[in-house]
């Protein structure tokens, strides 16, 4: 954060682990233990201990429905379903999917319903815990994940029940999803980094609190947000927007300023500009 800026982060155990993430680099991170830091940054009591436990417990379910069968890409798949779905009971929230519950993982591993995004955050941290590589992938408008193993890859979706889909289904739920006249792309396919991944959970809750006009909230989500990626500055040009709406003046000038000084664009820079000095002629 920047000197003066007001911290909506009340667990300083939860700030810790999102600053460690936030230096993590580019590489995976302890994905589901960041996305619990997230959750006690919400709820600053929350005890984890319990939600730990289970997220080893799922861990050792899966190694013991692979246990002794061949090691491919099906093998894992399977096992993984059987573990978070037939076992542990997880499944997409399609009922109340606008319910921010969804989008945080220790309630979502409380309730076992989900987002998209907060469950395939669940099946990466189960494979990866068996040294399988996961990602989630950019697939438009639905969180999907990638399996791989020694004899190819799949594309499964958690919030589905763990469906695996060839291109054939991908391609109808690309226009199921954008319209008729939508084709795949080669960047359907790409992986997500995985600090992309919290934050487009996160995002999800963001935007539910904008729409319901709850600004404070949504400010201590892009509070948490930044933590995990402190030189975004699409992140900071909100949040002084997001100020500037609730009267805080002074801070909705620091994360302008912040944002001036990080976004690359001339013309952005300029446009931001023209907005602090509008927040400034208010302080006056």
């Amino acid at each position: 954060m920047i000197p003066g800026y007001p911290s909506f982060v009340k667990a300083p155990d939860a700030e810790r682990a999102l600053r460690v993430a936030a230096e993590a680099g580019q590489g995976d991170l302890a994905l589901a233990e960041t996305a619990l830091a997230l959750s006690q940054a919400a709820r600053p009591g929350l005890d984890l201990t319990p939600i730990r436990a289970h997220l080893s417990e799922i861990a050792t379910c899966v190694a013991a429905e692979a246990q002794g069968k061949p090691d491919t890409v099906a093998t894992r798949v399977d096992a993984l379903r059987e573990a978070l779905v037939e076992r542990m009971g997880y499944r997409g929230d399609r009922d109340t999917y606008d319910d921010l519950r969804n989008a945080d993982l220790a309630q979502v591993i409380e309730r076992r319903r989900g987002l998209p995004v907060a469950l395939a955050i669940l099946w990466i941290d189960a494979a990866r815990a068996q040294g399988w590589p996961a990602w989630g992938l950019a697939f438009p408008s639905h969180f999907l994940i990638r399996i791989d193993g020694p004899d190819g890859r799949a594309i499964v979706d958690p919030f589905n029940a763990g469906q695996t889909l060839d291109t054939k289904a991908l391609r109808a739920l690309l226009k199921r999803l954008l319209g008729p006249e939508a084709e795949l792309q080669a960047q359907h396919y790409a992986l997500v980094p995985d600090r992309a991944v919290l934050l487009r959970l996160e995002n999800n809750i963001k935007l539910r609190l904008l729409k319901a006009e709850n600004f404070r909230g949504a400010l201590a989500v892009l509070e948490r947000m930044l933590m995990l990626a402190p030189g975004d500055p699409a992140l900071w040009h909100e949040t002084g927007l997001v100020h500037a709406g609730l009267d805080n003046l002074r801070a909705g000038v620091m994360c302008l300023e912040q944002a001036a000084s990080l976004v690359e664009a001339p013309q952005a820079r300029a446009r931001i500009a023209m907005e602090i000095q509008a927040l400034k002629s208010r302080l006056n």
